[in-house]
């Protein structure tokens, strides 16, 4: 507890963006988040007061900030369960609790214990990799003969994914047939592979033919109380997301029902307290490609999530405050969204530096000041919510927002800021010696722009 204002003291376990932005929506609750950051150049400790610098793998670390806690959050999903349980076991309160983020963690956990409850999910089969004992050869033909007999029954491709770690498409191989499986193999258990040096799982499952990917974002509290945000639609592009449309368009209500129905299960049943994103599959029902499309599971994860963001300026109730409301038991917010459509688009680093890339001004090294400064210019409805880190190609280095009622105009304004922010380049060919072309003279849609620091999440 806060002595001088009397309000209880959350603490975040991450530095990175997802700390940040919780921090800013802490603000107006009249919180002031404390961050367990691994270095003092991570976003959340670029901005927030309260950083305690130390390892979210370092049991006496995390003993010590909970110490100053009255709740215990995550910005990820790496604290070991182990260290988690003895922290309840000593009485701290730590949400979501070690039994329901475990499934967060591990990929062979989740795809069985959904199973259990009824929930849609591919078909599946899980390979143990035993901890090494002498030939890796072994251990390699164990991994490669599980991926053969799952695609004997099931078919080829199949898609195997490390059961712990890996986000942003890290983590996941689709295999074409028995010789990439055994190469796949022999990469996972050897060398730098993840199960080189120690035991652990792979999940192998059904390719799915696609026809779209979407989320669903639901808070619970501790008293059960829960909501969910209307469902999206989200955009992949090399295993990360570039783009998320709210709510997802021409969804049928049916299958919008029930993705949120599923979600709120989902929150239940495994007794998830905080905010969870339920990224999820729309395939083809069992009446095939012309027929009512049906939902499969893919991942769950027990924080704040990039499908989210649009909240922040498109929804009554952020994600990061939900997640604050719903940690501390307060009574949870609205969700609705209030505009029509909200388009959020990722901001990546461009593949070359700071203002390099061919297009108008290509030649000026812009910094993300000049950019912003143009971006105002072209849309000035932009609001800036950056995440404040150092560039590096394809990282993640904000987002922006745009909300209006014209999809196709929101989508494409989105995209182009995004990659203004993230390379410096107009992709329309935009002059910023001219100015904006008769098109652009309308009436902008509201666009909000997210810049936050630090971390390399």
């Amino acid at each position: 507890m806060d002595e001088r204002t009397g309000m209880p003291q959350v603490g975040m376990v991450g530095g990175g963006q997802l700390a940040r932005m919780t921090h800013q929506a802490a603000i107006p609750l009249g919180q002031t988040l404390r961050v367990l950051a691994i270095d003092p150049g991570e976003s959340a400790a670029l901005v927030t007061p309260d950083v305690m610098l130390g390892h979210h793998t370092d049991l006496d670390a995390l003993r010590e900030f909970a110490q100053t806690c009255d709740v215990v959050t995550f910005d990820h999903e790496h604290v070991p369960t182990g260290h988690l349980r003895t922290l309840v076991a000593e009485g701290h309160d730590v949400y979501p609790g070690p039994d329901a983020l475990q499934y967060a963690q591990d990929k062979a956990l989740m795809r069985r214990r959904l199973g259990e409850l009824g929930a849609p999910v591919p078909a599946f089969a899980v390979v143990d990799v035993a901890a090494p004992t002498g030939d890796e050869s072994d251990r390699a033909a164990a991994v490669a003969r599980g991926v053969e007999d799952f695609a004997a029954a099931h078919g080829w491709p199949a898609v195997v994914k490390t059961a712990r770690g890996g986000y942003d498409g890290r983590g996941v191989w689709v295999v074409q047939d028995a010789a990439q499986a055994g190469r796949l193999a022999a990469q996972l258990t050897s060398g730098d592979g993840p199960f080189a040096t120690t035991a652990g799982s792979v999940v192998i499952e059904s390719f799915v033919p696609l026809r779209r990917e979407l989320a669903v974002m639901v808070a619970r509290s501790p008293f059960g109380q829960a909501a969910v945000w209307p469902v999206v639609q989200t955009v992949q592009q090399d295993g990360i997301c570039v783009e998320v449309i709210a709510p997802a368009p021409d969804l049928p209500s049916a299958l919008s029902t029930a993705a949120e129905r599923l979600a709120l299960q989902i929150a239940q049943e495994l007794d998830v307290v905080g905010v969870m994103a339920v990224e999820l599959f729309e395939t083809n029902g069992s009446d095939g490609p012309d027929g009512p499309p049906a939902l499969l599971v893919n991942e769950l994860a027990m924080r704040p999530h990039n499908s989210g963001h649009w909240t922040m300026d498109g929804s009554v109730t952020s994600q990061f405050e939900q997640h604050l409301r719903a940690v501390l038991d307060y009574p949870l917010g609205r969700t609705d969204a209030i505009a029509p459509f909200t388009v959020m688009g990722n901001v990546l680093g461009g593949p070359v530096g700071v203002g390099a890339g061919e297009g108008a001004f290509s030649e000026a090294v812009l910094s993300i000041d000049e950019r912003l400064h143009h971006l105002a210019a072209r849309f000035p409805e932009v609001k800036v919510h950056l995440y404040g880190k150092a560039f590096r190609p394809g990282r993640k280095l904000g987002h922006v927002n745009v909300i209006g009622a014209d999809l196709p105009e929101l989508r494409r304004r989105a995209q182009l800021a995004a990659h203004w922010l993230g390379s410096g380049v107009w992709l329309d060919g935009y002059s910023l010696e001219h100015g904006a072309t008769g098109e652009d003279d309308a009436a902008s849609p509201q666009v909000s722009v997210v810049v936050n620091g630090g971390g390399s999440r």
